[in-house]
């Protein structure tokens, strides 16, 4: 409950402080005397946008004080979770606004940000305008009155929102395949030579560049040719002048004499015989290489017309062999579940009629609640009209049947009502005065405080 509000320089107010009991706590006076101030100084409390034309003329700054006393959990997690200081079930709310523009926002005494101050009013304290009076006469905002008045709804309407869902995909699903069969006999037909062309030239993925490294080898064989003729000559094949590894030997040779006299000579020995066998390697490859160097016009020409064939269905398909291939197995895809349409449209039928079964039973279950909870609702909601002097008031909360499923189910709500007796009792909209509105709306508010965390409600 709010215990105490306190107001300095708001307005017109210099500095106002109202206590507050348990229970009706009603404010009264004439117009122009004030009400709305207060109301806007709460709702300043609860984070709503302020600028410095509240603050009073002659102040230099505006302060709102409010000790509210809780009993929520869902306010003590609230709490807990932003690290604000939570030592009993009561809350000191407290906002600053300067004319140099410096807020101060203190919640326990721990200053908090604006988003933090609004979170916890809405927490808190629930206000309700002649604006918020008017929205109940939308046909949503009446169901949604409804089922908040039923113990647990949300896990029956979490359970329909999946049901709904996967039932509205899965028709979706259905009708998109039905559709797209209307085209299936030419799409059927591109498809199948499309695959066929793929098919016929085997590409492999990494295809295109072997392809490629081989025609740079074949294209240039006589470079390659020469260049390793000039190689193995200069290795070990020359006999006119001296090689490589003849001129390694003769160093070989004359560090084993030096290591006669001297071991200085034993690494540069170990680094020249390794370098000689390294070498004598290369020498094998290479000549193991031109003995076996061919040229093959033909291969070179074959080579060339793949690159071109290869080429060709990457402009196609790909850009890339790696595209081609990846765009091949989607068409495969398509290929099966064309093919194989009957049975994929029976499963799917099947697949749908479940999820419809599945969905129906879970409709039916919150028909059922709804219209129990339309019954006690309206009989509840009376009993406060009553008390507020509408001693002659019926009023209905009539479910209809839309023969459809929707988002929000298979019913629609209208509370319907009249004033006096005699009087035909219609749509809510339609008869109810201003002032009949506000005491309806307060009434609906007293019954479904229970079902509320919330434990301030304030009706202007």
């Amino acid at each position: 409950m709010l215990k105490k509000l306190t107001v300095w320089n708001f307005a017109l107010i210099r500095h106002i402080q109202i206590d507050f009991t348990s229970g009706l706590n009603i404010i009264t006076g004439e117009t122009g005397a004030g009400k709305s101030l207060l109301l806007g100084a709460l709702s300043l409390l609860m984070g709503q946008r302020a600028n410095i034309n509240s603050i009073r003329n002659d102040a230099d700054y505006l302060r709102i004080e409010a000790v509210v006393t809780i009993n929520s959990e869902s306010i003590h997690a609230f709490l807990a979770n932003n690290a604000i200081l939570d030592d009993n079930d009561e809350i000191i709310v407290m906002r600053q606004i300067n004319k140099n523009g410096k807020n101060i926002i203190q919640i326990n005494g721990c200053q908090v940000p604006l988003v933090i101050l609004k979170t916890l009013g809405e927490l808190m304290i629930d206000i309700h305008g002649q604006n918020e009076n008017q929205s109940l006469l939308r046909p949503q905002a009446q169901l949604d009155l409804l089922d908040k008045s039923i113990a647990d709804f949300k896990q029956y309407n979490d359970e329909y929102y999946i049901a709904y869902n996967k039932y509205n995909n899965l028709k979706d699903k259905l009708e998109q395949k039905q559709l797209a069969a209307q085209n299936y006999s030419d799409r059927l037909d591109m498809l199948r030579w499309q695959s066929d062309e793929i098919e016929n030239i085997a590409i492999k993925p990494e295809e295109a560049q072997e392809i490629e490294e081989k025609i740079k080898k074949l294209s240039n064989y006589e470079k390659i040719a020469d260049l390793v003729k000039i190689t193995d000559d200069t290795l070990s094949n020359n006999a006119d002048d001296i090689t490589i590894l003849s001129a390694i030997s003769l160093v070989q040779k004359n560090l084993e004499t030096l290591l006669k006299y001297d071991n200085h000579f034993e690494n540069a020995k170990k680094i020249i015989d390794d370098a000689y066998i390294q070498l004598q390697e290369v020498s094998y490859d290479i000549r193991e290489y031109a003995d076996d160097i061919d040229f093959n016009p033909n291969e070179l020409n074959n080579f060339l017309r793949r690159s071109d064939d290869i080429e060709r269905i990457c402009r196609k398909y790909g850009p890339t062999v790696e595209d081609v291939l990846n765009y091949q197995q989607k068409i495969r895809q398509e290929l099966d579940e064309i093919e194989n349409y009957d049975t994929i449209i029976k499963q799917l039928q099947i697949e749908l009629n479940t999820a419809e079964t599945k969905l129906g039973e879970i409709a039916a279950q919150i028909k059922k609640m709804r219209k129990t909870a339309a019954e006690s609702l309206a009989k509840k909601i009376k009993k406060q009209l009553l008390d507020l002097g509408m001693a002659n008031a019926q009023i209905v909360i009539a479910v209809h049947d839309l023969k459809e499923y929707t988002l929000s189910g298979t019913e629609s709500v209208q509370i319907m009502f009249n004033a006096n007796l005699g009087e035909e009792i219609q749509p809510l909209a339609k008869v109810a005065s201003g002032g009949e509105l506000s005491r309806i709306a307060l009434a609906i508010k007293t019954v479904t405080a229970v079902n509320d965390d919330i434990g301030i409600m304030v009706f202007d």
